[in-house]
C-alpha cells in the first residue's frame, strides 16, 4: 500500500489520512469536490473499470444516513423498483473513527460524474460507499462499477477503509 491523503486545502481539524492499494492507479481529480481519485481495473470479462472517489466538504456534506438514502436511490432493482430493500449497511471503526459502510447493486441510474453516461442506467453495477465521521466532519468514500470489478476490489476496499486515521 502506498500512503495518501487529501488532496486541496486541509480541514481545520487536520486532513484524514488513509493508504491506497498499490494496485489501485491514482488518478488527479474531475473536480474540486473530489479530494482523491482511483481507477480500480476492471475484473475479466468486464466492460469498464471502477472508480473510487473521495469527496470531503469543508462545513459538511449532509448526515451519514442522508448521504447513504441518497447514494441507494441512485439503484432501481432489475424490474425499475427501488434498490433499498436490498441495500446493506454495516458499520466499522478505524482509529477511532467511526464509519458507515453502504453495499447496494442493480441499475446504477443517477450520479455525479464520469461514470454516468447513458439516461437508461449501467445494470449489473454495484457500489461501495462509506462516510467516515472524523473530527474535521464527515468524509464520503465512493467506489461504483460492475458488480464483478467491484467484488473483485470488495476486501481491498475494507482493508482501505481500516486505514483510515
Amino acid at each position: 500500500m502506498k500512503p495518501a491523503s487529501a488532496h486541496g486545502p486541509a480541514p481545520a481539524a487536520g486532513p484524514l489520512k488513509f493508504s491506497a492499494p498499490s494496485d489501485w492507479v491514482s488518478e488527479t481529480p474531475t473536480s474540486s469536490m473530489r479530494q482523491a481519485q482511483y481507477r480500480l481495473p476492471r475484473a475479466q470479462g468486464d466492460t469498464e473499470d471502477a472508480e473510487l472517489v473521495v469527496f470531503y466538504f469543508q462545513g459538511g456534506g449532509g448526515g451519514v444516513q442522508a448521504n447513504i438514502d441518497r447514494w441507494i436511490g441512485q439503484f432501481t432493482k432489475a424490474d425499475g423498483s427501488a434498490a433499498n430493500s436490498i441495500a446493506k449497511t454495516s458499520h466499522k471503526t478505524s482509529h477511532g473513527i467511526p464509519i458507515t459502510i453502504v453495499d447496494v447493486s442493480g441499475t446504477y441510474v443517477a450520479g455525479m460524474g464520469s461514470m454516468m453516461t447513458d439516461s437508461k442506467g449501467k445494470p449489473n453495477f454495484r457500489m461501495l460507499a462509506a462516510v467516515a465521521e472524523s473530527s474535521s466532519g464527515p468524509w464520503f468514500f465512493k467506489l461504483i462499477g460492475p458488480a464483478k470489478t467491484i467484488g473483485k476490489w470488495e476486501s481491498s476496499f475494507q482493508t482501505f477503509l481500516d486505514t483510515i486515521q
